[in-house]
């Protein structure tokens, strides 16, 4: 028994260190975290949703300016240089451009001290684009209907009861409608025109029946509307 006792000690101390030199479960990480890149659009401002207008390029004694400009309806939400002179007072004059294009809202802005040339140019170039984007929303509000509508006007013809002359609306191919733009100032002239109108919407033609007791101004009226047609094409 006495010689089992140095062993179990021995065996006890030879744990001691194992056991204080076991790693901590609670160990820290560390985390890189990875810096947003920042933006190296120079001349740039707002979002970039909306109708895109890209200007001409207008050529100065400084160098070519052209500009990018993005609307959201009539509100321009970013500018865009393309193209601008390679010189330090530029570098510095677009950047106060496109900030009083922003709050202004038009092509109505300063000129930046140093930087003339660069600025004309630019606020040329600006309004062509508000120019263009108002004629791109003009179009896109417009019906079909409205867009595809023409109006012609048929030849003036006399007669002896007086001037007959029409005007006829075609959607397409189609006649849409006729109104008189000279008639006799007559009683039976004017009984017989809505009937003429109501006949040539339904025949889509000149080949209309003449309405009895106004002989003359019916053929007027037909002579007037078939040159309106052949106006057409």
């Amino acid at each position: 028994m006495k010689r089992a006792i140095p062993v179990v000690v021995l065996s006890i101390a030879g744990l001691v260190p194992v056991w204080l030199y076991q790693p901590s479960a609670g160990s820290s990480t560390v985390q890189a975290t990875t810096p947003a890149p920042s933006s190296t659009s120079s001349g740039s401002a707002g979002s970039s949703g909306g109708n895109v207008v890209t200007s001409s390029t207008i050529t100065t004694e400084k160098g070519p300016v052209q500009l990018q400009v993005t609307f959201d309806g009539t509100k321009i939400t970013a500018v865009k240089m393309l193209q601008q002179p390679d010189h330090p007072q530029t570098e510095a004059a677009v950047p106060k451009l496109i900030a009083e294009t922003l709050e202004a809202q038009s092509a109505d802005i300063d000129t930046v001290s140093g930087a003339t040339i660069t600025s004309e140019a630019y606020k040329k170039s600006l309004q062509a684009t508000i120019d263009d984007n108002a004629k791109t929303a003009a179009k896109a509000s417009a019906s079909p209907a409205e867009e595809a509508a023409r109006t012609v006007d048929g030849t003036a013809v006399d007669t002896e009861k007086g001037t007959v002359q029409v005007q006829v609306t075609f959607e397409g191919d189609k006649i849409s409608a006729v109104r008189m733009l000279q008639q006799p100032d007559h009683p039976q002239t004017t009984a017989a025109v809505p009937k003429l109108i109501a006949e040539t919407l339904e025949a889509q033609s000149a080949d209309i029946d003449t309405v009895s007791g106004a002989t003359i101004t019916s053929e007027g009226y037909k002579e007037s509307l078939q040159a309106a047609i052949d106006a057409k094409g």
